[in-house]
């Protein structure tokens, strides 16, 4: 048996997700692989190095520093969540991100990217924390338009939510047989094409692929929901979402809503704890 978690991004709508990821640490549930999307990756990171409670802490902190995430900080850094601030200071100085027990966690861990040249994902293998690592973890939660371009590695590259927005075939192909899902939209949720396709075009307009990736987006992510559903009908795949629509914004600064979204996700979790155990044979 390989266990996976597969980790959906939705920007703050991710800390449902880290409720979730806080009720498996306290109960010792630890699966074999983690793989994040965008904000599954930014908060995902800490299930790797051990640390429940350190994504909703750090964000309630700095829920209205305006380095952290701002559109003051868009129009001087080109980052809403702010680059520099956000994933290379912050883990260092303001709540330290144990670079010591993710390197030695034997846990894999995987960010998905958009490559901005291909309009396919990127998948990124980290196992240790550098520079590339966290520039990585950025790249897989840069939305267009909200963030830069983020160049790594040779590679240009955005959010991974363009292209894969929930890696479940890939973890599969990777031999991960037994496998817990965490969506951040209800069970009814159906994606409607991006009505900011035009400003898309328009910021894009050099990078056709990546565009015609945009423009499909909904289209893939709604055949990926119905992989899910399939798959979920199966005893080694369990799936937990929202019981309705979170309420939280997709950049909420109100420390109370980011409260309210993470306890829906502890709550969910508790509830469905014993068959979560059931599926990882613990």
């Amino acid at each position: 048996m390989k266990k996976g978690l597969v980790l959906e991004g939705g920007a703050m709508r991710g800390l449902f997700s880290a409720g979730v990821m806080d009720v498996l640490m306290e109960n010792e549930i630890w699966p074999d692989g983690v793989i994040g999307v965008s904000a599954g990756a930014a908060f995902g990171c800490n299930m790797k190095s051990k640390q429940p409670g350190r994504a909703i802490r750090y964000n309630k902190k700095l829920a209205n520093d305006w380095r952290y995430a701002s559109l003051r900080s868009l129009l001087t850094t080109g980052d809403y969540f702010g680059g520099e601030y956000a994933y290379h200071y912050m883990p260092r100085h303001i709540d330290y991100f144990d670079v010591d027990t993710f390197r030695d966690n034997p846990m894999e861990f995987w960010a998905v990217c958009t490559n901005v040249g291909t309009g396919k994902a990127e998948y990124k293998r980290l196992m240790e924390v550098d520079d590339n690592c966290l520039e990585f973890i950025r790249a897989s939660a840069s939305m267009p338009i909200a963030a830069r371009i983020v160049t790594v590695e040779g590679k240009k590259l955005l959010d991974g939510g363009i292209a894969d927005s929930i890696p479940l075939r890939f973890f599969q192909e990777q031999g991960y047989d037994h496998n817990l899902v965490v969506l951040t939209q209800p069970e009814d949720y159906v994606k409607t094409p991006n009505s900011l396709m035009p400003l898309m075009r328009m910021w894009l307009h050099r990078h056709p692929r990546i565009v015609r990736a945009l423009e499909q987006r909904h289209i893939m992510y709604n055949e990926q929901l119905a992989y899910i559903k399939e798959e979920e009908k199966k005893p080694n795949t369990l799936v937990l979402r929202p019981k309705g629509k979170l309420t939280i914004g997709h950049l909420s600064h109100d420390p109370a809503m980011m409260q309210v979204t993470y306890e829906q996700g502890r709550e969910v979790a508790l509830e469905r704890l014993d068959e979560i155990k059931k599926l990882f044979a613990l």
